[in-house]
């Protein structure tokens, strides 16, 4: 099982919302993909896979507050 983490943003910014996720659960995905797509008031970025396998579980749904750390879905 791996946890798809949010990463540090940089200096000076604690949130970023959940804008799409490229793939729904139960969805098999390769390590690198495009997993999910992150807003910040000062970029928007995609977060790669850490992983190959399925997406088992999103946690945090699209349009979500997420913070530096937190889990944002399951890998399996």
């Amino acid at each position: 099982m791996t946890k798809v983490i949010l990463p540090e943003l940089g200096e000076g910014i604690e949130k970023a919302t959940v804008s799409y996720w490229y793939f729904q659960q139960g969805e098999k995905v390769n390590e690198k993909d495009d997993l999910v797509e992150i807003t910040t008031d000062k970029a928007t970025f995609n977060l790669p896979s850490p992983a190959a396998g399925t997406l088992i579980q999103i946690i945090l749904s699209e349009g979500d507050t997420v913070h530096p750390g937190e889990v944002l879905g399951i890998i399996e």
